[in-house]
Parts: structure tokens; sequence; C-alpha cells
């Protein structure tokens, strides 16, 4: 899709849900690419289509690489908080037609994704709190 189909469709898609920044949308579109590109790499005979788990990791992968120890800043201001917004955003382009899916792919599997805090926040920290930190029982899951 060309960039400007993608702003059209972003237009109309934030009329209607607000819940994400437009940037985040921009950002999971980069991501997605990203992904492929990684599978390219890789060589995995199914590149026509990332699952929710490829996606999801992707989304991680880039993250990091685009934003370091920003990343939770980054996220949170677009409205990003947990792996089951990535798969609302996902959803949401697929309705809009920006995205495609195969029938097996649903949004609860977005939903047991990776834990914002062990992914984004722990690789930043000094090594002695990130242990102590691990081991919390006070922490939530994200």
């Amino acid at each position: 899709m060309p960039k400007n189909g993608l702003f059209q469709a972003l237009d109309e898609l934030l009329e209607h849900d607000s819940r994400y920044d437009r940037e985040a949308y921009v950002f999971l579109k980069e991501a997605l690419e990203f992904t492929v590109k990684q599978k390219r790499k890789a060589r995995t005979n199914a590149v026509s289509h990332v699952t929710p788990a490829e996606l999801i990791d992707g989304v991680r992968l880039y993250a990091l690489r685009e934003f370091g120890p920003m990343v939770p800043t980054v996220l949170e201001y677009w409205g990003i908080k947990t792996c089951g917004d990535v798969g609302e955003m996902v959803f949401n382009l697929i309705h809009a037609g920006v995205f495609g899916k195969n029938a097996t792919d649903s949004i609860e599997d977005f939903q047991n994704g990776f834990d914002f805090h062990v992914a984004f926040v722990e690789p930043f920290l000094p090594s002695a709190k990130r242990s102590s930190e691990s081991a919390s029982p006070d922490r939530p899951v994200a």
C-alpha cells in the first residue's frame, strides 16, 4: 500500500478509534516490514505471512533498535502498553484494508506476548538491579 493510502486509511481509522497515536500505526507498519526482512535474511520458507508471534517479536526488536531505553516512554505516549494493544492495532489495520490475515490469525494471539518491563526496561538496568527486579513479586505484569 502506498504511503498516501496508509495515511488515508489512518485518517478514517482515527476518526472512529483514537486509542492509539497515528505514529504508533506508522511504527507498526515499519515493524512489520522489519520483520519480513528479518525472515528473508533467515531464509524461512513462509516469508509471505508473518505470524502474530513473529510480529510481536519483530515489534520488540524494532522498538529496541529505534528507541533504545526510550521505548517504554515512546510506546506509552502512543497508547501502547501491552502486546494486546499491538494486536488491537493490527486488527484495526486489517479492518482498514492495510494489513492482511489468514484464517487462523486472531487478536487473542497477541494477548500472551512478552512483558514490556522485561523486554524494554530490564535490558537497560544495571545488572545488580536487573536480577532483584526480576525476582520481585510486586511488579505488575504488562
